[in-house]
């Protein structure tokens, strides 16, 4: 049985038994153009492990903020949840058909979320303690108790809580806007936390303070994060398991020392070849040449990468290749048997 620890006690998290917190199967997602209906997620199958950092790693329009969403049950017109289903271990029931207090609940009191530029999603008019104490109100809660909570987080992320509590959002930098987005979704204790590119437009040492908050909370609290990013040197620094997408598609999963290390699919391969680097040889790296498709090209079959694959199959023209293991819980969905190049 796994022995209690306090939110606040920092744990061995080798000594943590990883069971999956959350379950996505067979998770389909479209959205309607004038063109017609087209899949901006199609038939993700991932497990979420209790107590890691999970990256969702792609290009802009790979689907991972859709997946992030859907994970809230949160998707609208013109979204469309087609098929599949999202199960959280301590709720027992698909997300996916959550309403009313059920959802809310999940959102924000099981599922701590911080969006892309969150500074966006704070009422310009009303300083951060009101906001704190609305939190309270729309999830039942004890005003003092969160504001007291969020006093504590606010001097573990080396802010002044009476300066950030009683500040507006205007009054705040762009890093200490993003500590406070981590502060509001941790307040109310999640099991989870969702992390939506946290590190956007942020300079170096203010994305490098983030990222270590990031796991210092992380492993504070026991926290299952899910994070979605376009910066593999991100996942790299921070992420315990990787899942990369392409075209609303995992192409490739397993631990992130693994799949960076050692990648099995041709698009893993080039992303980690164009990362920048600042020793070793520079020509080395390699651009990633075409650009993602948008929703109107993906493929209906066949391989979603091929059009920008150098080591494309005939078959990859006409049949998916489907997300298999290849050893050290890796896993990718590509048919080339061969080395990938250097």
């Amino acid at each position: 049985m796994q022995k209690s620890v306090s939110p606040w006690q920092k744990v061995d998290t080798d000594e943590v038994s990883h069971h999956v917190a959350c379950r996505i199967r067979d998770l389909t997602v479209t959205y309607q153009t004038e063109a017609g209906e087209f899949p901006a997620v199609s038939h993700i199958n991932l497990d979420i492990l209790s107590g890691r950092i999970t990256a969702i790693i792609g290009e802009s329009g790979s689907g991972k903020s859709t997946l992030g969403l859907t994970l809230l049950n949160g998707i609208s017109a013109p979204g469309r949840i087609v098929s599949g289903s999202v199960s959280y271990a301590d709720h027992g029931k698909n997300a996916l058909a959550l309403k009313g207090r059920a959802l809310r609940n999940l959102r924000g009191a099981y599922v701590g979320t911080v969006f892309q530029a969150s500074q966006n999603t704070m009422n310009p008019v009303n300083r951060v303690r009101q906001q704190i104490v609305d939190l309270a109100r729309s999830h039942g809660r004890d005003a003092r108790g969160l504001l007291k909570e969020a006093e504590t987080l606010a001097r573990t992320m080396a802010m002044n809580p009476q300066r950030v509590l009683n500040a507006y959002p205007h009054q705040l930098s762009g890093g200490m806007r993003q500590r406070i987005g981590l502060i509001m979704a941790l307040v109310l204790q999640p099991q989870i936390l969702l992390l939506d590119e946290p590190t956007t437009a942020l300079d170096l040492l203010t994305q490098s303070r983030v990222l270590e908050i990031i796991k210092v909370v992380q492993q504070q609290r026991q926290l299952t994060t899910v994070l979605i990013t376009h910066d593999i040197g991100v996942v790299a620094e921070v992420a315990d398991q990787v899942a990369v997408m392409y075209a609303g598609s995992i192409v490739e999963q397993g631990p992130t020392r693994v799949v960076l290390g050692h990648p099995r699919h041709p698009y893993t391969h080039a992303l980690a070849r164009s990362m920048p680097r600042l020793t070793g040889d520079l020509r080395r790296i390699r651009p990633l040449h075409g650009s993602p498709p948008d929703l109107t090209m993906i493929p209906s079959e066949g391989c979603v990468f091929r059009d920008r694959c150098r080591y494309r199959l005939d078959r990859c023209e006409r049949e998916r290749p489907p997300l298999e293991d290849v050893g050290g819980d890796q896993r990718r969905a590509c048919y080339w048997e061969g080395a990938l190049d250097d």
